[in-house]
């Protein structure tokens, strides 16, 4: 017992040596002392603790609240869980945070109404535009305009005034562009469709106004290529409001999951971390151009702009598309889609942004400047060439896991041959299940009639790749789905065969799994001393609240480096 007390007498010496070099000076103060809950270090040296200490930004103390009470000087902040819970700042890996508050689709439909209803809309949207503005929206449903019937564009046109229209469909896998518009980007009977992209047409050639993926994103670089001081300042302000979201749901960092960086996204990001105002660790990823047809000039654009030196704004990573997405029938496929939107896709296998030599070459040039692959793949067949890409550029440059943080995102259907080359391969997989449209029970029929119930029924199988030994992250796809991280873990253990095994394996995937995507879990992605005090703080046990009330957890506190970015208010 002696020897004990020795030794835990000789630990808090330490620790007070160690919480006395921060800007506290020799007293041994810390800044901040966590206690009066349980504390979830995701370390597994010591998973469990009663409290944590912080000083000059810097995790000081983990252990017991007898040992924090030695640190708690005049001047420190003393942060009482009331029962709850501390665990590790919590990241979201794959959200768009700039696009999700931005206000510049500002013409808004809801994809549960009919067309008549996205008319009108659309009719009192141009009506407040000046005469040569786009009308830029977003929202309706490509399957209710299909349904619908009648020509898109000409539908447009006659709300529209002459103004040049284009809006977003709810998946953002489509648009719906008038006459006006197509006439601008220069879309007509020749065109040829973008790698990615599809334009829908008439009997005689003509564009129908419908367009998918490329042919869709083109429409909306032509309108927002240059940014006008109306459209920074507002893409400042909606980057402003996401990150108060996001701080409110306790996230500490994040991964901005396609920068166009052509629409000045980029000084965007750079005024706000200017302005002292980044409020969450981010790092961001560059979008590849499908489009782009010198291939080394973009290559070389990308390289250019790689910066990791910034802790809180990392620019490290680019994201690829490798498919679209299945309920538009532009996801790639092993095997034929069942059914034909009749929109005249080339094949009835999807579609590649990027083919699988393409790809390849890529991932190969952008290892050298410290780049990783964030490719976006939903179909197996997605999946399959992403796999093979990020291996066959490893077979070019060298070592198959020569420090390599490639991530496939979405994952949402995969061959069985395909699920351990993730860990063979060192790929990252990143799902997102904090949307209920993805748990097994809301599947919806027409999704089941594209695809069939057999290639559903491992839709996102996230067991069988946790099983076979694939590092797994959790994020949401903000604002596609709910960016609640609670909402997220309850989902992914409320997946039948395919859940996660356990909560402890839902917060590593948000936690230390994330922090390992983002080339920061030195730095975050536990709680352990000498790590960056990047703490979520929320108001219950998550370990002993049951699965069903998970998404019911509030965030009491948010911390990033030492800072109180976020605090609930409290009821009286």
């Amino acid at each position: 017992m002696e020897n004990h007390k020795l030794l835990r007498d000789l630990v808090a010496l330490g620790v007070l040596a160690l919480c006395s070099t921060g800007t506290v000076g020799a007293d041994g103060e810390a800044d901040v002392v966590i206690r009066g809950g349980r504390v979830y270090t995701v370390d597994v040296e010591q998973p469990w603790a009663e409290a944590l200490a912080i000083d000059d930004g810097v995790i000081c103390y983990v252990g017991d609240a007898a040992g924090a009470n030695e640190l708690i000087g005049r001047d420190t902040k003393v942060v009482n869980l009331r029962g709850g819970m501390a665990l590790p700042g919590l990241h979201d890996v794959h959200l768009h945070a700039l696009e999700a508050g931005s206000q510049t689709l500002s013409c808004g439909l809801n994809p549960s109404k009919s067309v008549n209803r996205w008319l009108r809309k659309v009719r009192r949207c141009a009506k407040r535009a000046g005469p040569d503005d786009w009308v830029l929206g977003a929202g309706f449903s490509v399957i209710g305009l299909l349904e619908d019937g009648r020509d898109p564009a000409t539908a447009l046109d006659a709300v529209t005034g002459g103004r040049p229209v284009v809006l977003l469909d709810d998946t953002s896998h489509a648009a719906w562009a008038n006459s006006r518009a197509l006439e601008l980007v220069g879309y007509d009977t020749d065109t040829v469709d973008a790698p990615g992209g599809h334009i829908a047409r008439r009997p005689d050639g003509s564009p129908s106004g419908l367009l998918f993926d490329t042919a869709n994103d083109i429409v909306f670089h032509t309108a927002l290529g240059t940014p006008t001081a109306a459209s920074r300042e507002a893409d400042h302000a909606g980057l402003l409001w996401s990150l108060k979201q996001i701080r409110k749901n306790g996230i500490t960092s994040l991964g901005n999951a396609r920068v166009y960086w052509k629409r000045g996204y980029l000084d965007t990001w750079n005024r706000v971390r200017d302005e002292g105002r980044l409020t969450a660790r981010s790092t961001l990823a560059l979008w590849a151009y499908p489009e782009e047809v010198d291939d080394d000039g973009q290559l070389a654009a990308l390289i250019g702009m790689h910066d990791d030196t910034d802790p809180m704004l990392r620019i490290n990573q680019v994201k690829f598309y490798d498919d679209g997405i299945s309920i538009n029938t532009t996801a790639a496929l092993l095997q034929p889609y069942l059914r034909d939107l009749g929109v005249g896709l080339e094949t009835d296998l999807g579609l590649n942004y990027f083919t699988e030599d393409r790809l390849t070459a890529y991932i190969a040039g952008l290892e050298f400047a410290g780049f990783d692959a964030h490719i976006h793949a939903i179909g197996d067949r997605g999946v399959h060439e992403a796999l093979n890409a990020i291996e066959g550029a490893a077979l070019l440059n060298g070592s198959l896991r020569d420090g390599r943080r490639h991530r496939v995102t979405h994952v949402e259907l995969v061959a069985a041959n395909d699920v351990p080359r993730f860990a063979l391969l060192g790929v990252i997989a990143d799902a997102q299940v904090a949307g209920d449209f993805t748990l097994p029970q809301n599947v919806d029929q027409f999704e089941i009639d594209l695809l069939g119930p057999e290639r559903l029924a491992d839709r996102i199988p996230l067991r069988s790749l946790h099983d076979a030994g694939a590092t797994i992250t959790l994020s949401s796809d903000w604002d596609v789905s709910s960016l609640s991280p609670f909402v997220g873990m309850q989902n992914a253990l409320e997946r039948g065969a395919q859940s996660m095994p356990d909560l402890a394996s839902v917060i590593e995937a948000y936690t230390l799994n994330a922090a390992f995507a983002l080339r920061q879990e030195h730095l975050v992605g536990s709680l352990a001393v000498g790590k960056r005090a990047d703490v979520t703080i929320v108001d219950r046990d998550l370990f002993t609240t049951p699965t069903r009330r998970l998404r019911r957890t509030k965030v009491n506190m948010t911390i990033v480096d030492g800072e109180i970015v976020y605090r609930r208010r409290s009821r009286r």
